[in-house]
């Protein structure tokens, strides 16, 4: 692909992209390429018990999680916006729908990170992937205006970034099959960084080293002699919405 490269990655709340796509932000930033982060909520009402078990008021908790979320992306080198539209649930809206829009048209990324379509344990996860995808296909519409209602010009049509949904929290029961195993070992200590920032959950810190652990064990399985990955090899799990387009297969 020619041109710069950006990953945009659409996630419903703070955490989501630390646990699930902090490698993949990482290793984009190690390449000299822009990472952003659209962070759709807090998490406030329902990822934050600690917070609410402490006596915080919504606006403090908004605040902590706030807080977390920019360290998190900092720790990756990615840059992080919140859209505050509201956790348990999170809801699609015109507002939100064309405030994505907007960003997509903005950013054009080259790479797009968003949640799997079903996710039974947190029923707010399947929404945000399904509008990130929807936003993304409203941004190519050249007749489909901006959130001020002005029409993109030829060059803020976005093009058609592929899509890679990032591993739910368990994948046995979420119908995900992973088709793309991604060695994050030379970013492995920077996502460690990253989730060590979320202080509000930070019990799923030892569930994700020992995914990212198994996943780079199946990575390196996976390899052959190609790649030659090392024995503590780290790896992150994504399915892929759109073919792949190519002229060899290798």
């Amino acid at each position: 692909m020619s041109g710069p490269q950006t990953t945009l990655a659409i996630t419903a709340h703070p955490g989501d992209f630390v646990w699930r796509a902090g490698g993949a932000i990482a290793l984009a930033v190690s390449r000299g390429e822009r990472a952003l982060v659209a962070c759709l909520s807090f998490g406030e009402q329902g990822e934050s018990a600690s917070q609410w078990l402490a006596g915080k008021t919504l606006d403090e908790v908004k605040a902590v999680r706030r807080a977390e979320g920019e360290a998190a992306a900092a720790a990756l080198g990615a840059e992080i916006r919140f859209f505050d539209a509201g956790d348990y649930p999170l809801e699609e809206t015109p507002q939100l729908l064309s405030s994505l829009v907007d960003l997509y048209r903005e950013l054009q990324p080259t790479v797009v990170l968003t949640h799997a379509p079903f996710d039974p344990y947190n029923t707010d996860h399947g929404p945000a992937g399904d509008i990130a995808r929807k936003a993304r296909i409203l941004a190519q519409a050249a007749g489909v205006p901006n959130s001020d209602r002005s029409l993109p010009t030829k060059d803020g049509v976005l093009a058609a970034p592929p899509v890679f949904c990032f591993e739910p929290h368990q994948s046995e029961v979420s119908l995900f099959k992973p088709d793309v195993l991604l060695d994050i070992s030379p970013v492995w200590d920077k996502k460690v960084a990253a989730m060590n920032a979320m202080g509000a959950q930070g019990h799923l810190v030892d569930y994700y080293t020992d995914l990212g652990k198994r996943r780079g064990s199946q990575a390196k399985r996976n390899s052959g002699l190609n790649l030659g990955l090392p024995s503590n090899t780290f790896g992150e799990a994504y399915m892929r919405v759109y073919p792949q387009v190519t002229d060899r297969l290798d």
